[in-house]
């Protein structure tokens, strides 16, 4: 197994830039496992291809304003991205330069007078901790709100707007934490989940914070030699009881994003059986070949060449397929990445 076999040819034209204004409008490719089909819908058409008794699983993690700007004293610009919280008034952060940013290090930050930062460790992949010297009281999570940034990711390519604080947050975001979104929730509109339950179809929740892991590409040539980031997640007693009765019941469990089924086949491989609530950290890579313990389906955005992403999808269909799937997607100039288009795979 090699990481060059997860690569394929992407125009840099195809990278959505901005979403569609309407987010279930835009396209989805169905690929049939079994019979290595395909067909080209509309997002909306999700209801023809989902049917009574299957049970949709969303990721309701919420997107914070994670990166902010700054300077240290004399004045060199530093950009900040808060990663992970370890108290009120201190979290991890990757910091843009980082070098010669040492312990005691103030950095004032950009359009904001109730404190200023002080860097106070640094982390072993490289990141730092920083802790805000509050003057007025608030907190990280407060300031962030105040001055704080979307993270859109790195291939997107220009500022974040104020528009992109609704367009990249799902509908159903609840849980504070993510640093990106859960994409393939994206496409969901309050309306559209209100005709998938008309049609039988249930609907459950579980929360992982995407971290800045999603993003970092497959450096080493055997991607098991791959050191994945860790993220938090969250499966509620209720959310494991409506999984396993679906079962049981004969529905399908279909993921909503590669995060879905990160936390349900952690989950599922730790309990060895049925489902029971669960919290903590996860740090598993799905690479082929995976036997899927508790996901029957997965709707997805289209990943990176070379990504964990990209071979977890593969280890669901097999790579031929999904390769195949991906290079139609380039042929018929499908729209891809974060703001981009989507698959469902059934």
């Amino acid at each position: 197994m090699l990481t060059e076999d997860y690569n394929y040819d992407l125009p840099e034209r195809l990278i959505a830039q901005v979403p569609l204004k309407k987010r279930d409008q835009c396209r989805l490719l169905y690929l049939g496992r079994a019979s290595r089909t395909l067909e080209h819908l509309v997002f909306s058409d999700i209801c023809k291809r989902i049917k009574p008794g299957d049970r949709l699983v969303f990721n309701n993690t919420k997107v914070i304003p994670a990166r902010i700007y700054g300077a240290k004293t004399n004045g060199v610009p530093i950009e900040f991205l808060f990663t992970e919280k370890i108290n009120a008034l201190s979290w991890k952060v990757i910091a843009r330069p980082a070098k010669r940013l040492k312990n005691g290090t103030i950095v004032n930050i950009n359009g904001y007078d109730g404190g200023h930062l002080v860097v106070t460790g640094v982390t072993g992949d490289g990141g730092r901790i920083v802790e805000l010297n509050s003057r007025s009281g608030d907190d990280i999570e407060t300031m962030l709100e105040y001055v704080g940034h979307f993270p859109l990711p790195p291939y997107i390519q220009r500022e974040d707007t104020l528009e992109d604080r609704d367009d990249y947050q799902t509908v159903f975001a609840q849980c504070k934490g993510a640093i990106a979104a859960p994409t393939a929730g994206l496409h969901f509109t309050d309306a559209l989940i209100e005709k998938i339950k008309q049609a039988g179809v249930s609907i459950s929740f579980v929360t992982l914070h995407v971290g800045i892991g999603t993003f970092r590409p497959v450096k080493v040539d055997d991607p098991r030699e791959h050191d994945i980031h860790e993220e938090s997640f969250v499966l509620t007693g209720e959310t494991a009881a409506e999984i396993n009765a679906t079962k049981a019941a004969g529905g399908r469990i279909i993921a909503v994003g590669t995060t879905v089924v990160r936390v349900l086949e952690h989950c599922a491989l730790a309990c060895q059986g049925d489902l029971y609530a669960m919290q903590g950290k996860t740090r598993l890579m799905i690479l082929p070949p995976y036997k899927f313990l508790t996901t029957d389906g997965l709707v997805t955005n289209f990943h990176l060449p070379k990504s964990t992403l990209l071979m977890l999808v593969s280890s669901f269909a097999d790579r031929e397929s999904v390769l195949d799937a991906y290079r139609e997607a380039v042929m018929k100039a499908y729209r891809f990445f974060s703001y981009g288009d989507a698959m469902m795979i059934l």
